[in-house]
């Protein structure tokens, strides 16, 4: 996961980059069979545009197809009906990425008080073909806490407009939860991140959900990838990258506006969007089922590289095919 990084001016142009994310598994002895999710085919949206995409599976699949889920994200499914010893799943893009439409006009979202908002979710549920109304709701990651909303209380205090409202929570976690790699898992519940105030974007990203969703504000939890900058004077290292997780948080008035806590920013140019839904579990990158393999060791690289950089004569060239 992204952990905080040095807040640059974003350009108001867009951008292009090259994506590159490695899963690999080194089972200890032979998996005879294995069915696997894929969750790494980032969307297409008014402001992102998938220029190449391509997705290798080593052993070769024999088993492979592509479907949507009910959010909407690219899946797919995949099975190996032999004995093998690793598993790799590479995915590799290129896409150009604009300013989210709001960031030109955020004043638009400031009008309405929070309690107008929920009321009007609330009164309105069809809103957005009843995607905000379902993600007002508890998920089995987040859960209905009223530590969550006292949390919140402060942020969303009444008669605040709404887009004040949720920038100082996504501030106020910023502020108060402390960025610390290995001290969470994929598991570990909000109350657990609420008590010892450290974790990582997920982490992060959950707290807000709950705690807006505690208030009757729709937010879903959004996976992607940011583009981070290298030390001064140090090179980009492939690989050193990792995937990242950021709030969006439903507005009647103008849609789904992006809040990243970790790093106490709105998504700009620099994020990449790869899936969303009620929480982390919707959206896992790979996540299948084995017969087999008694042990297992994973791997996880990922880089996110302009295009111009990684073509390495200074200019973004043609992508429609991805290079081995």
């Amino acid at each position: 996961m992204v952990g905080p990084m040095n807040a640059r001016a974003a350009s108001s142009r867009s951008a292009r980059y090259r994506v590159d994310h490695l899963t690999a598994y080194d089972y200890g002895t032979a998996v005879s069979q294995s069915w696997q999710l894929a969750r790494l085919t980032p969307r297409v949206l008014p402001w992102q545009r998938v220029l190449a995409h391509r997705l290798d599976i080593e052993p070769q699949a024999d088993e492979r197809y592509d479907s949507e889920d009910s959010f909407g994200n690219k899946v797919v499914h995949f099975a190996l009906h032999r004995p093998h010893r690793v598993l790799r799943v590479r995915m590799r893009c290129e896409v150009v990425v604009g300013e989210r439409p709001w960031a030109a006009r955020p004043s638009a979202a400031s009008s309405l008080t929070w309690e107008a908002v929920r009321d009007l979710i609330r009164n309105e549920p069809g809103l957005d073909g009843l995607m905000p109304a379902r993600l007002c709701e508890p998920s089995p990651l987040v859960p209905s806490l009223e530590s969550a909303r006292r949390y919140a209380a402060e942020s969303l205090r009444p008669g605040r407009p709404w887009l004040e409202a949720v920038t100082s929570l996504m501030r106020a976690i910023h502020r108060d939860f402390e960025f610390q790699s290995g001290v969470t898992t994929s598991s570990t519940s909000v109350v657990e991140v609420l008590q010892q105030r450290r974790g990582v974007c997920q982490d992060f990203a959950h707290v807000m959900l709950a705690a807006l969703r505690s208030h009757g504000l729709a937010a879903r939890y959004v996976s992607g990838y940011l583009l981070t900058d290298p030390p001064p004077g140090q090179p980009r290292l492939m690989g050193a990258d990792a995937s990242h997780a950021w709030v969006a948080a439903f507005h009647p008035a103008f849609g789904w506006m992006e809040f990243d806590p970790t790093n106490d920013q709105a998504a700009d140019s620099r994020y990449v969007t790869l899936a969303w839904g009620g929480d982390f579990a919707d959206v896992v990158p790979l996540r299948g089922v084995i017969l087999g393999g008694a042990t297992q060791a994973l791997r996880v690289s990922v880089s996110v590289v302009p295009a111009a950089e990684a073509a390495g004569d200074g200019s973004a060239r043609s992508a429609r095919e991805l290079p081995d």
